[in-house]
C-alpha cells in the first residue's frame, strides 16, 4: 500500500463496519496504550516510522491499523455490556407455570324426592357438561381432566366436592374412581346433576350428550 491512499476513504470503510458505533466511548487511557502499540510496532506494519518520529511521516497504513485498533476496543466494550450467554441479551428467565383454571361443583346436599329418566331435552338445561377422566381423588374431592366440553366455559380441570354428602344414599349419583371417564353434568349454582344424568362413560350416556349438546 502506498501513501496515496485515501485515508478519508479508509476511516469511512471503518465507521460504517463498527460493531459498537452507537455505544459510549471507551476508556480513554485504554485507547491511549491500544493507539501508542498499534502504531509504533513496526515489525507488524512493515513501515519504517517509529516514535520518535511523531505523527508527521506516518502512512496511511498506520492510521489504519490505529483505527482497527479502536474498532476492537469498541467491539470489547459490546462483549462487555452484553455479557456470554443469552443471559446478558436482556432477556428475562422464563416464568413458572401458571396455575391450571378449574370449574368447581359440588354434589347436592342430599337426595332428590324423586328422578326424572334422564332425557335430552333436560340435560341441554345443564350449565355444564363434560367428558373427563379422574386424575386424582382425595378428601372427597374428585379432580378431573376434561377430554371434551359440550356446555360451560372451558377450563384445565373440573373439582367435584362431595363433602359430606353420602354418596351409598344419593339416586344415581356418580362415585368417581382414579383413572376411570365420566360424563358430567352441572346446574347453574354449581351442582352436579344426579339421577342418572352424570356418571360412568358409557355408549348410551354418550348418546344422550351428544343428543342434547348437538353442536
Amino acid at each position: 500500500m502506498t501513501d496515496d491512499v485515501d485515508e478519508d476513504e479508509l476511516l469511512a470503510r471503518l465507521r460504517d463496519a463498527d460493531p459498537a458505533a452507537s455505544l459510549p466511548p471507551a476508556d480513554a487511557d485504554r485507547v491511549d496504550r491500544f493507539l501508542e502499540d498499534a502504531m509504533g510496532h513496526d515489525t507488524q506494519t512493515g513501515t519504517t516510522e517509529h516514535r520518535g518520529t511523531g505523527a508527521r511521516g506516518r502512512s496511511p497504513l498506520t492510521w489504519l491499523v490505529a483505527a482497527a485498533a479502536v474498532v476492537l476496543i469498541a467491539a470489547a466494550g459490546v462483549s462487555t455490556l452484553v455479557g456470554d450467554g443469552d443471559e446478558g441479551l436482556g432477556t428475562p428467565p422464563p416464568g413458572g407455570e401458571a396455575d391450571p383454571s378449574v370449574t368447581t361443583l359440588t354434589m347436592p346436599d342430599g337426595a332428590p324426592g324423586r328422578c326424572m329418566v334422564p332425557n335430552a331435552q333436560a340435560l341441554s338445561n345443564a350449565e355444564y357438561a363434560v367428558d373427563a377422566e379422574v386424575a386424582s381423588v382425595e378428601g372427597g374431592t374428585a379432580v378431573l381432566e376434561p377430554t371434551e366440553w359440550y356446555a360451560g366455559d372451558p377450563t384445565d380441570q373440573v373439582e367435584v366436592d362431595a363433602g359430606s354428602t353420602d354418596l351409598r344414599a344419593m339416586l344415581g349419583a356418580p362415585r368417581f374412581e382414579e383413572g376411570q371417564r365420566y360424563l358430567v353434568a352441572g346446574t347453574g349454582d354449581g351442582r352436579v346433576m344426579v339421577c342418572g344424568f352424570s356418571g360412568p362413560y358409557d355408549a348410551g350416556l354418550a348418546a344422550l350428550y351428544a343428543e342434547a349438546f348437538p353442536g
